[in-house]
């Protein structure tokens, strides 16, 4: 096996059973009905000024009498010099009006080196007036782009520079080290606004920081952060509630997961909504528990609570990995039903349960019916079709696929190349395995540690004990590094 990196479906009416999604039904070994369920947009004006009879001008020469001069003729005014003077207005306001759009451009595309190269240009121009607003949106980029010292820096630059800090402006700094997990850095941040009678923090500083905890599973920081703010009289908010009981549902911590959904229940602050529902649901849908899914699908429901397109995805792919293709179908008629366009999330969910069961035939039908519908595919529609072909042992195909990626110009990621190295493991192919994981490294996409369990299982099968030794090796020095996931 050797890798290089280099239609629509006919539609078929369904009759469709408003409880069908919500009752259990006998699996179905055979789903090739389901094919046909994948069916079913200056202008300028010169005024004019009045014109009007100048009055006899007093003027004279060096050595002339003065006297009145009989000109009624108006003065003429000095053209040239007006012209020159506009010109210049013109360029500097077209200067700035340039070097703001590429500082707007550089943040939007997240070059923060470039975007801090600007600004400094601009802070050299006698016109520059420091803005809180310039401040905030490269504050946010350099969080977003890994920057938290560099965003730090600008921060004291711009307290330099005679801006007050506000709450929001500490909460930007604050977020840029907890995006990069910093959370004593946070903390001390939290502390210092604290002491400031002016930046005291507000639902969501700690909204932030709660979230940095539950993505660091710091769990026993939560109910620490949620005393201060009872203290503080700071109430959190349905995005809180939902950041925190997302981190407990992904961990299985099911007890404080209901007493916060409870507490949300109880609360007028704060009632559950679509992305509670959707948290729930996504808890129970990955662990396959699919009574306890539908039950609180039931619940949120009576709640008022009405579903959206993200909420059909989470049953679709519930269902997809339980293989039941009869409530999986039911939910897609149900879309259509009631106009919710089928995402590349919805076939990503079809085409992922046909690929764990190995059935090619279904998942290149999806496939199919997705390209015909010119839905975009991403990175994880192609890991989705090679660990189908994969698990079929239709490995030529797995090629096609990459090859295919390649030409939709799919981004390489760390799941693209799990699922490449997988296939290959899985063909014996060790020595193509090895030429996969050195494109990743040379691509500089980080291995994680699915990536070196699939190899060692794959060496151990072989017995290859020394290429085991190495992978250890450096998977603990990634792991001293802190760059292992």
């Amino acid at each position: 096996m050797s890798l290089s990196f280099s239609s629509s479906l006919l539609s078929s009416p369904l009759t469709h059973n408003k409880n069908k999604t919500h009752q259990q039904l006998k699996q179905n070994q055979n789903p090739i009905h389901t094919h046909k369920l994948l069916r079913c947009a200056f202008s300028s004006a010169a005024t004019a000024p009045p014109s009007s009879t100048a009055p006899k001008k007093k003027h004279w020469k060096q050595g002339e009498f003065p006297g009145f001069t009989d000109d009624s003729r108006p003065r003429r005014t000095a053209i040239k010099n007006i012209k020159k003077k506009l010109d210049r207005k013109s360029k500097a306001k077209a200067w700035v009006n340039t070097v703001a759009e590429t500082l707007t451009d550089c943040v939007l595309k997240k070059q923060w080196l470039q975007a801090i190269q600007v600004f400094e240009m601009l802070k050299e121009q006698p016109f520059y007036q420091p803005k809180e607003a310039t401040y905030m949106k490269l504050l946010v980029l350099l969080g977003r782009c890994g920057q938290p010292q560099r965003a730090h820096q600008l921060f004291d630059e711009m307290v330099e520079e005679g801006i007050e800090p506000t709450p929001e402006l500490y909460t930007a700094l604050l977020a840029a080290y907890c995006r990069n997990n910093l959370i004593d850095e946070g903390f001390s941040i939290i502390n210092q606004m604290k002491s400031l009678p002016r930046c005291q923090p507000d639902v969501y500083t700690y909204s932030i920081l709660l979230k940095a905890c539950v993505d660091a599973s710091r769990f026993e920081l939560i109910e620490t952060l949620y005393q201060e703010m009872d203290e503080r009289l700071i109430s959190p908010n349905t995005v809180t509630q939902n950041v925190v009981l997302s981190g407990y549902g992904k961990v299985g911590m099911y007890d404080q997961m209901e007493r916060v959904l409870s507490g949300m229940l109880e609360s007028a602050a704060c009632k559950p909504d679509v992305w509670t529902m959707n948290i729930i649901l996504s808890v129970f849908g990955n662990k396959g528990q699919i009574d306890l899914m539908e039950r609180w699908y039931e619940k949120f429901r009576n709640f008022g609570i009405e579903p959206e397109t993200r909420t059909f995805n989470i049953l679709i792919g519930a269902y997809g990995k339980k293989r039941m293709y009869d409530k999986m179908s039911s939910v897609m008629e149900y879309m259509r039903k009631v106009q919710f366009p089928w995402t590349t999330s919805t076939y990503n969910n079809v085409i992922e349960a046909f690929a764990d069961a190995g059935d090619a035939k279904n998942m290149e039908y999806a496939f199919d019916q997705m390209r015909a519908e010119s839905m975009k595919a991403d990175t994880k529609t192609f890991c989705c079709l090679i660990n189908g072909y994969a698990n079929a042992g239709l490995f030529h195909k797995v090629i096609s696929s990459v090859q295919l990626a390649a030409k939709f110009e799919i981004p390489e990621n760390t799941s693209f190349y799990n699922a490449v190295i997988s296939a290959c493991a899985m063909a014996d192919d060790l020595m193509e395995m090895e030429r996969v994981f050195k494109r990743m490294k040379d691509k500089q996409c980080p291995p994680d540690s699915r990536t070196y369990s699939i190899m060692v299982e794959a060496y151990r099968k072989e017995g290859m004990n020394d290429k085991i030794y190495y992978l250890e090796q450096e998977k603990q020095e990634m792991i001293g590094n802190g760059t292992l996931k």
